[in-house]
C-alpha cells in the first residue's frame, strides 16, 4: 500500500469516490483540500487508490462542483481527460458525451450504482441532471462490458449522491441568480445518528434561457430534482439502504426551424442489504429502477417515449488474504411505452460475472468475465485483464487489454418502418498503457490506447432515395489516443491541467479515413484557484481544435477556447456569497451544427451551511 497524499485534485486526474448506495466515504466535506491518490471504486468494483485501479480514472469531487457550480453535468465534463461533450445549444438542451472518441450510447452513467438511459436512443439524457444533487463525480476511461455489460465500450461515468455525516442535522439552503433571468433554489438536510444516515434535497433551476440559433428567439428551461438517500447500519456489520432521485421539467428546442418543447422526467430509485456472511465473505442485494421520459409537442408532430428498466443484482466478495474475489448475477427488463407502433416493448438480459484482484506486491493483475444473455440480440462474452508494477513508491507502470459491446437500441431493432431486427451488437477490443506519478504535493499520469470496433451499427439509405432509413451492421472503427494530465498544490494555488489527444477514425465504406462526427481530436482544460483567506478566486480555460458534424467531414465547426471565471467569499460562520462567470469572453462557439451555445453569462448566490 503507497502512501496517502493530500492536495488539491486536478480535474484532469483521480479523485475520491465512494461505493453505490452503500460504501461511506472518509472525507471531510469542509475541508477544501482533496487526495491526490483517493479510493476509487467504479473501475473494479471494489476499493482502490487511484493508481492501484489499474485505470484512467478522473474523479471530481464535492469541492471542485461546488466551488466552480456549474449549471449542467456537462459543464463540469467538458475537457476532462478523454472525454469531449456535444450540445444542441445551452440549458437543458440535447447533449451528448464521447468518451475516448465513442458515442454518447457507448458510454454507461450510473447513479449511485443504478443505470440510467433511455433505452430507445441507448444514451443518457445528461442535459437534465441537476449537479447540486450530487457530491462528486468519478470518470473512468476505457471498456468496462465484463463489469457492467452492454454499452461500456468508452468508459463509465458514475455520480454519487450525498450521504449524511454523524452530528446533529445540517441544514444548506442556496439561492441564487444570474444572467437570462436565471433563478437557481436548492436546500438539503443531512445527518447521522446510532448508525442510522440521512440525505433529503430538493432544488429548482429556471431560465429563459438563451438562443440556440443565431437570431434565433430564447429557448427556456425548468428543472425541479428531488433526493431521498437512507440508510442504517446494524451492530453485526449488515446494512441496509435506500435511494430515490427525481428530476421533472421542461426545455424549449428549434425542431427544423420552429419552437417546440420537451416535458421531461429523470428517475432512479433502489433499495439494497449487506451482509457480512462470514469474516472473509460479504453479499449484497440491490433492486432498482430507472426512467427515462419524453413527451414531445412540436408544430408538425407529437410524440411520448417512456423507458423503464427494472434490475435485480446480486453481488458477493470474498477476501482472501490481500487478494479479492467478485462474482454475481444480475438481471434486468426494459420496457418502452410510446406513441410509436414498437414491434416489441421489452426485452431482459441475464448475465454472470466475475472478478479476481490479485494483489503480488509490486505485481498486481485485475482479471473479470462476463456472460450477458438478451432475448433481443443473444448472447455476448466480455473480459478484460490488467496488470500493474510499482517501480517504486512513486511510479506505478500499467497495461490492459479488455473487450465490450454496444447493445441495439429499441429504436434499432424494433421502430416502426426503420427498425432491423436481425442487427447484431457491436463489439470492440481496447489495448492500453498507462504510467501514473504520486508525490507528496503533485501527480501526473500518462495514458495510451488504442480500441479497434467490429458491427459498428451505422444508419444508411437502402433505397437510394437520399435519405437514411435503416440500420446495418456495416462499419469499423478505429479509435487511437493518448491523455497526460497533472495536479498540483502550491501554497495556496492549485494549479490542474488535461492535455487529449483522440483520432477517431471511420475504417470502412466510402468514408474509410475519415473523422467520426461531432468529435474534437485535441483538447486542453486548464484550472487554477486560489485561496486568499476569507476569499477564493479561480478561473478554468477550455480549448478544443475544429471538429466535423458530418461522417463525410464536410461540415466543419470551428475550434474554440472559452474562459470561465469564479470566486467565493465567506462573509460570516456558515455563510458563503459565490460569483461564477462563464464564457466570460462571451465566445460565440458550437459543437453541433448551426446550434449556438449562450454567449456570457454571470449567476451570483448565496449559501449557508457546508
Amino acid at each position: 500500500m503507497k502512501t496517502r497524499h493530500h492536495a488539491v485534485q486536478g480535474l484532469a486526474a483521480v479523485g475520491l469516490a465512494a461505493l453505490p448506495l452503500a460504501v461511506h466515504a472518509q472525507t471531510d466535506n469542509t475541508d477544501q483540500t482533496l487526495d491526490l491518490n483517493p479510493m476509487v471504486i467504479t473501475a473494479a468494483l471494489a476499493p482502490r487508490t487511484a493508481d492501484q485501479s489499474l485505470s484512467s480514472v478522473t474523479v471530481i469531487d464535492e469541492a471542485t462542483l461546488r466551488r466552480q457550480d456549474p449549471a449542467s453535468i456537462t459543464d463540469v465534463l467538458r475537457g476532462q481527460p478523454g472525454v469531449d461533450v456535444s450540445t444542441s445549444g445551452s440549458f437543458g438542451k440535447q447533449s451528448s458525451v464521447f468518451i475516448r472518441g465513442t458515442g454518447s450510447n457507448a458510454n454507461v452513467l450510473l447513479i449511485d450504482g443504478i443505470r440510467l438511459r433511455s433505452a430507445t436512443t441507448g444514451a443518457a439524457s445528461w442535459e437534465f441532471l441537476d449537479p447540486r444533487m450530487f457530491e462528486r463525480a468519478e470518470i473512468v476511461r476505457g471498456p468496462r462490458g465484463s463489469l457492467y455489460g452492454a454499452d461500456a465500450v468508452g468508459g463509465v461515468v458514475q455520480l454519487f449522491t450525498p450521504e449524511g455525516e454523524e452530528g446533529e442535522p445540517m441544514p444548506s439552503i442556496s439561492v441564487g441568480g444570474g444572467s437570462f433571468e436565471t433563478q437557481r433554489y436548492s436546500a438539503s438536510l443531512s445527518g447521522a445518528e446510532d448508525g442510522t444516515r440521512y440525505h433529503f434535497a430538493a432544488s429548482r433551476f429556471d431560465t429563459e434561457g438563451a438562443p440556440v440559433r443565431r437570431d434565433g428567439d430564447d429557448k427556456g428551461y425548468d428543472n425541479t430534482s428531488g433526493l431521498v438517500r437512507l440508510s442504517h447500519t446494524f451492530e453485526s456489520g449488515g446494512e441496509v439502504g435506500m435511494l430515490a432521485l427525481r428530476s421533472k421539467g421542461s426545455t424549449e428546442f428549434d425542431s427544423f426551424g420552429a419552437p417546440a418543447e420537451d416535458d421531461f422526467v429523470q428517475q432512479v430509485a433502489g433499495i439494497y442489504g449487506e451482509l457480512p456472511v462470514t469474516d472473509i465473505w460479504r453479499s449484497r442485494l440491490t433492486l432498482s429502477e430507472s426512467r427515462d421520459e419524453r413527451d414531445t409537442v412540436a408544430p408538425t408532430y407529437t410524440a411520448l417515449y417512456e423507458t423503464q428498466t427494472r434490475t435485480a443484482r446480486w453481488e458477493n466478495t470474498l477476501y482472501v488474504g490481500v487478494h479479492e474475489l467478485v462474482a454475481g448475477i444480475e438481471h434486468s427488463e426494459d420496457s418502452v411505452s410510446s406513441s410509436a407502433d414498437y414491434d416489441e416493448d421489452s426485452r431482459d438480459n441475464t448475465s454472470v460475472f466475475a472478478q479476481g484482484l490479485l494483489d503480488f506486491t509490486p505485481l498486481s493483475l485485475q482479471a473479470s468475465l462476463r456472460h450477458d444473455d438478451n432475448e433481443a440480440y443473444g448472447e455476448e462474452i466480455t473480459g478484460s485483464l490488467a496488470l500493474g508494477y510499482d517501480l517504486d513508491d512513486s511510479h506505478t507502470l500499467r497495461a490492459s487489454y479488455g473487450t465490450a459491446f454496444r447493445a441495439p437500441t429499441f429504436n434499432d431493432l424494433y421502430f416502426p418502418g426503420f427498425a432491423n431486427p436481425d442487427l447484431e451488437a457491436e463489439t470492440s477490443e481496447t489495448f492500453e498503457l498507462g504510467i501514473h506519478g504520486q508525490y507528496d504535493a503533485w501527480f501526473w499520469d500518462l495514458a495510451a490506447y488504442q480500441t479497434d470496433i467490429e458491427n459498428l451499427i451505422d444508419n444508411v439509405d437502402t433505397t437510394g432515395d437520399g435519405w437514411v432509413d435503416t440500420p446495418e451492421n456495416i462499419a469499423e472503427a478505429r479509435i487511437r489516443g493518448a491523455e497526460l494530465s497533472a495536479g498540483t498544490e502550491i501554497d495556496d494555488w492549485t494549479l490542474q491541467a488535461a492535455l487529449t489527444y483522440t483520432d477517431p477514425e471511420n475504417r470502412s465504406g466510402e468514408n474509410a479515413g475519415n473523422r467520426l462526427a461531432r468529435r474534437a481530436t485535441q483538447s486542453l482544460r486548464f484550472d487554477v484557484d486560489r485561496e486568499l483567506g476569507d476569499w477564493s478566486l479561480g478561473g478554468s480555460w477550455i480549448a478544443q481544435n475544429h471538429r466535423y458534424n458530418d461522417s463525410d467531414n464536410e461540415q466543419r465547426l470551428a475550434g474554440f477556447g472559452i474562459v470561465n471565471l469564479r470566486a467565493g467569499w465567506e462573509f460570516a460562520p456558515m455563510w458563503s456569497a459565490r460569483l461564477t462567470v462563464d464564457n466570460a469572453l462571451d465566445k460565440e462557439y458550437e459543437t453541433a451544427k448551426d446550434f449556438i451555445n449562450a454567449g456570457r453569462a454571470a449567476f451570483v448566490s448565496v449559501h449557508f451551511g457546508q
